[in-house]
């Protein structure tokens, strides 16, 4: 089996998008604005030709069997509003990929985003965590290290503010994958520098912490191969050492994990080269970031599993551990 780890609702109903217009339009009138969950009406027929014309017939296409779907990472949007739009929009966005899991049980399932919020206790989204892994069957978590949306006036990963959620997740033996969403900081393109930026400074606060010491079983997804992390393991390793810490197979490679989120060959070969196998994970994250055909290939930047069956120096069994037997390790209540 071939389990693709990072996948997202991209190809959401206009629904759902015209019910958040009217929460930014009231937030933006009133920056107090409650208001309430309400309903986002969606037939099952439309949510099915959503997915069967995108993400399942690129499953199919490209020869990937499940997908751990979750939340539109970019529309999280945890800078807009306030901690109860962000629980509203949060829990609609969330009953929304349950619903996807349920109609497409064999090819899709879940992972809940958080309704974070600048300035609010990370605390406050343990209950979501409650709710979709107790009741609702989700099987891991994405968590924002910026809320802010490209500012960064927050709280470190590392802070004990994240530990109820740290706690939370060790107790459910959740993984989460570090994602931030939008920027709006005019200073950042999104899905380019924000989105890597954020994987390398999550690994860097999370590497200089207590975290790991404190959480010795918490299981962390750093997306997008790592952003700049493999290749510059040099920097990591001499920084680690420099302030007295363990070298970095120790300190961190028992928690954290890299995808395969990376659009070019080389880039692939690089990441083999410097993580071990056991701590790859296979995703595309496709129809995202990156939408197009690659001209020097003519296949499509994100079709990552021909980068991995075309690496040479894996092994055959190397090549399973990324494709499955890893993604089973960490999400560990994947039950398929």
């Amino acid at each position: 089996m071939i389990i693709d780890c990072h996948g997202h609702y991209t190809t959401t109903p206009p629904q759902v998008g015209e019910y958040r217009e009217k929460q930014k339009a009231a937030v933006a009138a009133d920056p107090s604005y409650i208001g309430e969950k309400g309903s986002i009406v969606i037939s099952d027929e439309v949510i099915r030709e959503s997915i069967e014309k995108n993400q399942l017939r690129l499953q199919q296409e490209r020869g990937t069997d499940l997908t751990i779907f979750s939340p539109r990472a970019s529309w999280m949007g945890h800078h807009i509003g306030n901690e109860h739009t962000s629980r509203f929009w949060t829990e609609h966005q969330n009953d929304l990929i349950r619903r996807v899991c349920d109609l497409f049980p064999n090819n899709f399932v879940p992972v809940a985003q958080l309704p974070q919020s600048p300035g609010v206790d990370p605390a406050k989204s343990v209950p979501e965590i409650v709710r979709t892994v107790e009741q609702m069957g989700f099987i891991g978590i994405n968590l924002n290290p910026d809320p802010s949306g490209g500012f960064w006036n927050g709280s470190s990963l590392a802070d004990r503010s994240f530990y109820p959620i740290y706690e939370k997740m060790a107790e459910y033996d959740i993984p989460a994958m570090v994602h931030v969403s939008a920027a709006c900081n005019d200073c950042f393109h999104t899905t380019g520098s924000h989105y890597l930026g954020a994987d390398t400074t999550a690994f860097q606060q999370l590497m200089m912490s207590d975290v790991f010491k404190d959480f010795p079983t918490l299981k962390i997804i750093i997306p997008h191969g790592g952003g700049a992390v493999p290749y510059h393991w040099g920097r990591f390793r001499g920084l680690a050492q420099d302030a007295g810490l363990p070298p970095l197979e120790e300190l961190v490679l028992k928690n954290v994990y890299f995808d395969t989120c990376v659009y070019h060959q080389r880039g692939i070969d690089l990441l083999l080269d410097i993580v071990p196998v056991e701590n790859i994970l296979f995703a595309s994250e496709m129809i995202g970031a990156v939408r197009g055909v690659d001209p020097e290939t003519g296949h499509n930047f994100d079709d990552t599993k021909r980068y991995i069956d075309n690496n040479t120096a894996l092994s055959a069994e190397q090549k399973q551990l990324i494709f499955e037997a890893n993604t089973r390790r960490v999400f560990s209540r994947l039950q398929f």
